[in-house]
């Protein structure tokens, strides 16, 4: 962590190497995936927890990008290594998203009536129990209604658990093998749920399919669903619903749900007035709204000095809840 002065503001930055550059050990895979990596630095500003908190994404040459858009998808498409979006640590309650509906997307704490989003603890799982964000590039489409699941989309990227043992940080792009998913419903919506493994991982070579995910990790895919199903319960909300019956289907499948959302995005960044924010500085072709580095660095320059983390309740995260089935 450095601190930087810039515009009589403060801020945190903190750089992503690409990791064969600190790990030279990794096998030839592993680095070519995540050598095709760039090196991006992250910018907090405001409180952490509080309303104001926005994590801000630059690039190799120091401008600043949308994590959702400029972010490619793909690492190395022919081996279907994907680039990962770390919104939320594993064993942290902070709902952290990407702001769809900001200029550069930053990562904020998602607001429920008001307040700052926490996810309540329930027997027997702490905050989250994988590291939890999403692929660049991917939309869920709100207006198409899934002939599988029989619910549109929730408007949003599609969100990943990543099962490695490292707890990566807030605003880490990783690299990522997707080996496969559950369809959540999600008060009506479609909500895909991938299951990936960071390719740095220990474990990495021997988890290519779902089913490895039971043998090397047992008990995890269950407790994924059971997470799911039950996580809203304590805010006074119903059990959430599975397509498939809640099964787990295979690395094809989940490589073809990903392949229909990343379409769905490139429809949605060619709109002439999406009801998202769309600004991206990649050269892609029919873009409608390529940003303007003026702009976001005007609004950067808005942006509150980077405080000390706003107060937590902390009762509601010492609090546990049981839940009977």
């Amino acid at each position: 962590m450095q601190l930087v002065h810039r515009n009589i503001l403060f801020f945190v930055t903190r750089t992503i190497f690409p990791l064969p550059i600190l790990f030279p050990y990794f096998s030839k895979f592993t680095q070519q995936s995540i050598m095709s990596c760039a090196k991006y630095t992250t910018e907090e500003f405001g409180s952490l927890y509080g309303l104001d908190y926005r994590l801000y994404f630059k690039d190799q040459n120091g401008r600043h990008i949308s994590p959702w858009h400029d972010i490619p998808l793909f690492v190395d498409e022919s081996k279907k290594i994907y680039n990962m979006i770390i919104e939320i640590p594993r064993w942290t309650n902070a709902k952290m998203e990407m702001s769809t509906k900001e200029s550069m997307t930053p990562i904020k704490q998602d607001v429920k009536n008001g307040e700052p989003r926490f996810v309540d603890n329930f027997f027997p799982f702490k905050g989250y129990i994988w590291n939890y964000g999403a692929l660049p590039q991917t939309w869920e489409d709100p207006k198409h209604l899934d002939p599988v699941t029989g619910a549109c989309g929730d408007n949003d990227p599609i969100d990943v658990v990543e099962i490695g043992s490292k707890i990566h940080q807030r605003g880490d792009v990783i690299s990522v093998k997707v080996v496969g998913v559950i369809a959540l419903i999600d008060e009506g919506e479609t909500d895909w749920k991938l299951v990936a493994i960071d390719v740095t991982d220990e474990k990495a070579d021997e988890i290519n399919e779902i089913k490895d995910v039971e043998k090397h990790f047992p008990g995890l895919l269950k407790a994924t669903r059971e997470w799911f199903r039950n996580y809203k319960i304590p805010t006074g909300k119903p059990a959430n619903q599975f397509a498939f019956n809640g099964l787990f289907k295979d690395a094809d499948f989940a490589h073809g749900i990903i392949s229909e959302t990343h379409e769905f995005w490139k429809r949605l960044i060619k709109e002439p007035s999406p009801k998202l924010n769309t600004e991206m500085t990649c050269d892609i072709d029919g873009v409608s709204h390529p940003g303007n580095c003026d702009n976001w660095e005007k609004i950067i320059a808005q942006q509150p000095s980077r405080n000390v983390e706003k107060g937590v309740p902390k009762k509601k995260l010492d609090k546990w809840h049981y839940i009977t089935e």
